[in-house]
């Protein structure tokens, strides 16, 4: 009796062992998983700070290094739960259709995120930038993970959602040392024809902020009803551009005037039939 007890208790506390033997097993299995995930986090830690964090603002790089690092770390949390029998699959059904719920609550706001990542990334434009949007011109004012925000040449400020503006043209207007002038001016059909265009051209080439190269160049445009249109054009530092065509606009008319040159006013000629003329000057008689 007292020899199956005995065996009894040996059994036992060789069970005893071997579980903590087991167990012991487990945790070093899962440790060694979980810190082969935290040299793998801190690896790609290291080269996002390498490779981003001098092009990204720091209030944008700081929240994605920190996301992708924790994000990482709870990956290789979870996969340290293997050794101890705790199922993957069920965590990865439940996380795959806790993510499905999520995106799709979330998908304007995960799309917006991922154009702010990749417009700060890709620099198509700066804050300061004079551009054109979506249907909207004026000044970057911000740029955010969600949204670009321009101020309007009007004043008001627009909020763009980041996912518009990636998939929008941008027209940046400031990535070029000069932009071109160009407007048009109609003059009066008996006026020299050579001799404006020759005023013209003579009033780019002295102004201060036309620039030689490109030349300044004056050419017909188009042969309207009361004008013909001449189509003046020149180059200007990008920062001068508007003073530049608003001061050719107000020099330009002073000019032709004292070269003669006449610039119309709308005018139609009406031609009667000779027949019609000729009734009407009866009824004027009588």
């Amino acid at each position: 009796m007292s020899t199956s007890t005995a065996g009894g208790g040996g059994d036992t506390v060789a069970g005893i062992l071997e579980s903590i033997k087991g167990n012991a097993l487990n945790a070093l299995e899962a440790v060694v998983i979980f810190a082969i995930g935290l040299l793998f986090a801190v690896l790609i830690r290291n080269i996002m700070r390498k490779s981003l964090s001098h092009r990204l603002p720091p209030h944008v790089y700081k929240p994605l290094e920190a996301g992708v690092y924790y994000s990482l770390l709870i990956t290789a949390g979870v996969l340290a739960l293997a050794p101890f029998g705790i199922s993957l699959t069920s965590l990865l059904i439940a996380g795959g259709f806790a993510g499905i719920v999520v995106g799709l609550a979330t998908q304007n706001a995960l799309s917006n995120l991922v154009s702010g990542i990749m417009l700060l990334i890709e620099q198509p434009l700066r804050i300061g930038d004079p551009v054109s949007i979506a249907g909207y011109s004026g000044v970057v004012v911000g740029i955010n993970i969600l949204s670009t925000l321009i101020r309007t040449w009007e004043g008001p400020i627009v909020r763009i959602p980041n996912n518009e503006v990636f998939n929008s043209i941008i027209m940046n207007y400031s990535r070029m040392k000069a932009r071109r002038v160009e407007f048009n001016i109609g003059i009066h059909y008996d006026s020299d024809l050579e001799k404006a265009i020759s005023t013209i051209k003579a009033l780019m080439e002295d102004h201060p902020l036309c620039l030689v190269n490109p030349a300044p160049e004056v050419f017909v445009d188009n042969y309207a009803d009361s004008a013909i249109v001449l189509k003046m054009r020149c180059w200007a530092p990008t920062q001068a551009w508007f003073a530049t065509k608003i001061d050719l606009q107000t020099r330009l008319k002073p000019a032709l005037d004292k070269a003669g040159i006449k610039i119309p006013y709308p005018q139609l000629d009406v031609h009667f039939p000779e027949k019609l003329r000729v009734g009407l000057n009866r009824d004027e008689e009588k």
